[in-house]
C-alpha cells in the first residue's frame, strides 16, 4: 500500500481532568518499524490503545492499514495484531490450545487453525512445550506465545507495547530477532519499549513522546547525531554537590547538563571540552568522583529530551486484552 500502514493526526486523550494525550501525530510507512519512547506516564500505552481501538479519542483522527480507528473499528482489528507489557495468554490451557483458541475467535477456518498453530509453535521455537500448560513456561515462553497468538490471523500490522519488559537478556534478544525477521516479510510494528538497546536496534524511526505530546523524532542515528559527539559523565559525592556541578556546567555544553541521580550527564563538542569542565568544576571547588566520555546513545537523547531517564509506564484506561487478536 502507498498509504502510511499507521497515520494518526492531532490525537487527544482526557481521562477526566488529566490530559493524556494533547494532539499526537504519527505516519509509519509500511514494512517499517516505529519506535515510541517516552518516560513513566508519557502517553504511549495510551497511543496504542486508541490505534488498536481499545480507547476511543476525544479529538483527533486515526487510521490503521487504511481503516479509520472510530469509524470502522472491526475492520482496523482484522488488520492487526497486538502483544502488550504482559502475556495476554491462559495458563490453564497449553500452548497450541491457547493458539486454537485465538484461531477460532479472530474467525480463522477451521481448516487451517491446526496448521497455523503448528507453524506459529515451530516458528516461535515452542513446538517441544506445545502440549504443556502454561503454567509449566517460562517468562520468555509466554511472551513468545504471546506473540505468537498475536499472529494468527497474518496481521499486516503489529503493535507490541513493551513486548521485552521483564525478560531476561537472552530471551530479549531472541524476541528481537523474531521481531526483525517479521519486519523483513513486511510486517509494519509500532514499538513502544523503555530499553533504549531494544529501539536502536529495532526501530527505523524514533518518536519521543512527554506529556502526551511528540517532542522529538526522526532516526536514532540522527537524534544522536544532532546531541553532539561526545557526553562527559561527571560523577559527584552527593546530591548537593552534584547540583552545584550542574549549575557551573550549566554553559559548557552544546545544551544544559542534565542530572540523573549524583552524576552530570553533559554534551559537548568533542573531548578536548574536558578540559574546561575540570577547570569550571575545580573553580567551584567541586571535586568529582570519577569521570567518563563516550559517544552520545539513545539513553542521552532521552535525557536531554525528557530530563529523566526512561521507565516503564503504568497502565491507565482499559486493560490490553483481546483486541490483541485481531476481531475479538
Amino acid at each position: 500500500m502507498d498509504k502510511p500502514a499507521i497515520a494518526a493526526s492531532g490525537l487527544v486523550k482526557r481521562f477526566g481532568d488529566v490530559p493524556a494525550l494533547s494532539g499526537i501525530d504519527l505516519s509509519v510507512p509500511p514494512g517499517t518499524v516505529l519506535g515510541l519512547l517516552g518516560p513513566n506516564g508519557a502517553g504511549k500505552t495510551t497511543t496504542v490503545r486508541i490505534l488498536t481501538t481499545i480507547l476511543r479519542p476525544d479529538e483527533g483522527q486515526a487510521t490503521v492499514y487504511g481503516h479509520d480507528v472510530v469509524a470502522d473499528p472491526e475492520a482496523v482489528r482484522n488488520s492487526i495484531g497486538l502483544a502488550g507489557q504482559y502475556a495476554a495468554v491462559d495458563e490453564n490451557l497449553s500452548g497450541v490450545e491457547n493458539l486454537i483458541l485465538v484461531g477460532r475467535l479472530t474467525h480463522l477456518p477451521k481448516s487451517l487453525i491446526k496448521e497455523r498453530s503448528a507453524e506459529l509453535l515451530e516458528r516461535f521455537d515452542l513446538a517441544h512445550a506445545a502440549n504443556r500448560l502454561l503454567r509449566t513456561y517460562s517468562g520468555g515462553m509466554r511472551r513468545r506465545l504471546d506473540l505468537a497468538a498475536s499472529l494468527m490471523h497474518r496481521p499486516p500490522v503489529l503493535f507490541l507495547d513493551e513486548p521485552t519488559t521483564g525478560l531476561d537478556p537472552r530471551s530479549r534478544i531472541e524476541l528481537w530477532g523474531v521481531i526483525e525477521d517479521l519486519v523483513a516479510e513486511g510486517t509494519t510494528v509500532l514499538l513502544t519499549t523503555q530499553y533504549l538497546e531494544e529501539a536502536d536496534r529495532l526501530a527505523d524511526q524514533i518518536a519521543v513522546v512527554d506529556h502526551g505530546r511528540i517532542i522529538a523524532g526522526g532516526t536514532p542515528a540522527g537524534l544522536k547525531a544532532n546531541l553532539g559527539a561526545t557526553v562527559i559523565e561527571i560523577g559527584m559525592p552527593g546530591e548537593g554537590s552534584a547540583l552545584m556541578a550542574l549549575q557551573a556546567l550549566g554553559r559548557l555544553g552544546v545544551q544544559p547538563p542534565v542530572l540523573e541521580g549524583t552524576t552530570v550527564h553533559l554534551t559537548v563538542v568533542d573531548s578536548g571540552s574536558l578540559l574546561e569542565v575540570l577547570r569550571a568544576l575545580d573553580a567551584e571547588g567541586i571535586a568529582p568522583t570519577g569521570v567518563t566520555l563516550r559517544e552520545p546513545s539513545l539513553d542521552d537523547v532521552f535525557l536531554a529530551l525528557t530530563g529523566q531517564p526512561p521507565a516503564d509506564e503504568p497502565a491507565t484506561g482499559s486493560p490490553t486484552a483481546s483486541p490483541a487478536r485481531g476481531a475479538v
